[in-house]
């Protein structure tokens, strides 16, 4: 009992120490802790209101167009909902919140569709006699729909503020093709206001140069292609010195496709690593990749070596004639031409003599031609090729004219053939390409430069590495695409899908990024 006497004693002893540390409020006389302004927190925010100058409400303008709110003074964001950058936005709508220090801000939820965004804020700042008061309240956004700029510009006759003209003077159209497949994996294409197609070539247009700049980057980064600038005045401000300006930049794709036989001038053939002057393009990229079928050398061509030492196509994808292997013959290494200075020689490609015979004239004609490809890792007897006949042909070219007959090949094989009747194959193919616009190419079976690029792709493993690839629900139900491998050598794209089991009709990639 005396134990419980003397913890009472302390208690009642520490209680009178606390009431002695607290004083009574001047307003409502409420036992508070020593402050300052000697008032409680509920008479402080009743004499004094820290978002006084703080609106309540708000307006959001929102692009109904490009799904773009308005970041004052003139700028257009991406912001999803509840998102920082949408809360940004919000917090620059408001005007004197820079007198107090903000803690705290989030959304509070409201139903997606009724135009109306709240946001709770949490401040503080200091009061009367130093007092820091602490306060928390909501700001609700009303959202207005308003054009921006660009919409307003795609609306209009003369909406777009800068184009880029491609052009390539050549005789198929397989480099746009091709073209087209490069802008959708790397959705180069993104910012464009419209695309049109024209004869020999494609229009980009942009609402700013920067987006038509990009787009310049991008073609001189995948393609061999040089450009050229200007610009059209379209209004002048002499108040305030402001220049309106079209800007158009015309690029120029080099005319020389995949598949071609070029003949090169004897001084560009130097400078190559002495490169037999006729040389097959084997791949396109951002330079024209030739190789000698005769020695396996290989030379880069740039797009600033082409248009210093311009050469023409002798031989274009449009004159194959199809020939049919009678006999094949790999080279060994030892029996290769080897002299300093060569250039590269590629290891991809073997050289072979081959006796060829055209498979019009198979079982007519008994005396082969011979050759050297650089298809004897893929050729074998009785296989079909396709090929330029470069002996028989007429050319006018003014480097060919100076070769003598003994550099001439009598035949020059581009790839192998792995179809037989054409109609049919396109027919039971089971894979289809996107487009960009649906007048930048014809599916129609007329379209035989489509229809080619098609075969190649089908053909080669290496050429659809850069191209996406989509089953055709049309055609037949798509597959699990992760047990694919896109790249096998030697087999076809539609060879390949044969062999799994179709179970689901959704549209599916076969070559991702």
């Amino acid at each position: 009992m005396e134990h419980d006497g003397t913890m009472e004693c302390r208690e009642l002893v520490e209680s009178i120490k606390t009431m002695q540390h607290q004083i009574l409020c001047c307003r409502c006389g409420t036992l508070i802790e020593p402050n300052p302004s000697n008032m409680c927190v509920a008479c402080l925010r009743s004499e004094v209101d820290i978002t006084e100058g703080i609106p309540k409400q708000a307006t959001l303008h929102f692009c109904r167009g490009c799904e773009r709110y308005l970041q004052p003074p003139n700028d257009w964001i991406h912001a999803a909902l509840e998102s920082r950058e949408l809360l940004q936005v919000c917090l620059k709508k408001l005007k004197g919140l820079q007198r107090v220090k903000l803690i705290d801000a989030g959304f509070v939820w409201t139903e997606p569709h009724s135009k109306r965004i709240r946001v709770k804020l949490t401040v503080h700042a200091e009061v009367v006699g130093g007092t820091v008061l602490e306060q928390v309240f909501i700001v609700e956004f009303i959202v207005n729909h308003q054009m921006c700029d660009d919409c307003h510009r795609t609306e209009a006759q003369n909406y777009w503020r800068a184009s880029v003209q491609v052009r390539q003077k050549s005789i198929n159209k397989k480099t746009f093709f091709y073209l087209e497949q490069l802008i959708l994996k790397h959705k180069a294409h993104e910012q464009t206001l419209g695309i049109k197609p024209i004869h020999e070539g494609i229009d980009f247009f942009y609402s700013n140069e920067s987006g038509a700049r990009k787009m310049v980057d991008f073609l001189t980064s995948v393609l061999p292609c040089r450009y050229d600038h200007s610009k059209k005045l379209i209004s002048h401000d002499i108040h305030s010195n402001i220049y309106n300006y079209k800007f158009t930049y015309s690029v120029e794709i080099v005319p020389i496709s995949k598949d071609s036989v070029v003949c090169l001038s004897k001084k560009l053939a130097h400078q190559l690593g002495d490169i037999s002057p006729v040389a097959l393009v084997y791949r396109t990229t951002n330079s024209l990749n030739l190789i000698d079928v005769s020695s396996g050398q290989i030379a880069d061509v740039s797009a600033t070596v082409y248009w210093r030492h311009p050469f023409n196509s002798i031989c274009n994808p449009k004159q194959l004639t199809q020939y049919t292997v009678m006999d094949i013959e790999p080279i060994v290494a030892t029996e290769r031409k080897i002299f300093p200075g060569q250039g590269a020689i590629s290891h991809k490609h073997v050289i072979a003599d081959v006796w060829l015979v055209k498979s019009s004239d198979v079982g007519i004609d008994h005396n082969p031609v011979h050759t050297r490809t650089h298809l004897g890792h893929l050729l074998k007897p009785g296989d079909e090729a396709l090929g330029y006949a470069v002996g028989d042909s007429n050319i006018n070219d003014a480097n060919f004219d100076k070769l003598s007959s003994n550099d001439v090949p009598d035949i020059i094989l581009v790839k192998k053939f792995y179809g037989h009747d054409k109609t049919a194959r396109r027919r039971a193919r089971m894979w289809k390409l996107k487009h960009l616009n649906e007048n930048v190419v014809s599916n129609d079976t007329d379209n035989e430069d489509y229809n080619e690029f098609l075969d190649d792709i089908d053909d080669s493993p290496e050429f659809r590495e850069n191209i996406n690839v989509y089953l055709d629900p049309k055609r037949r139900p798509a597959v699990d695409t992760n047990d694919i491998d896109p790249c096998l050598p030697g087999v076809t794209l539609d060879e390949m899908l044969n062999d799994f089991t179709f179970t689901d009709d959704s549209e599916m990639t076969i070559a991702d990024e």
